[in-house]
């Protein structure tokens, strides 16, 4: 199993609205995260904005490429951009996997 972490920035004055939608994920978004292979997924966020991800996969790039095929994807990317700061495309483009340089089993 592929552990994934990425950070994101959430524009300070629209962090409440993020953690507001967050609360309540589409059914049909969650459905297809669990179908495309996001597993264990979890956001958290500072008072400051910043958003680290985490998530479990067989294969992120083939869990991201799934993903990106469904239109509840479409839905949901093109209502979150507007959220992040310095962010050219999608946010699901924009999760760069951070390097682990530690893990205790």
């Amino acid at each position: 199993m592929q552990r994934v972490c990425f950070v994101l920035k959430v524009r300070k004055e629209r962090l409440a609205e993020y953690r507001e939608r967050h609360a309540e994920v589409w059914p049909e978004m969650r459905e297809a995260l669990s179908a495309t292979g996001w597993h264990n997924y979890s956001l958290f966020c500072t008072e400051e904005g910043t958003v680290v991800g985490y998530l479990e996969t067989e294969d992120f790039e083939a869990a991201r490429a799934a993903m990106a095929r469904t239109e509840v994807n479409a839905r949901w990317q093109a209502e979150m951009a507007p959220f992040f700061e310095n962010l050219p495309g999608r946010p699901d483009e924009g999760m760069v996997p951070l390097i682990e340089i530690f893990h205790l089993p």
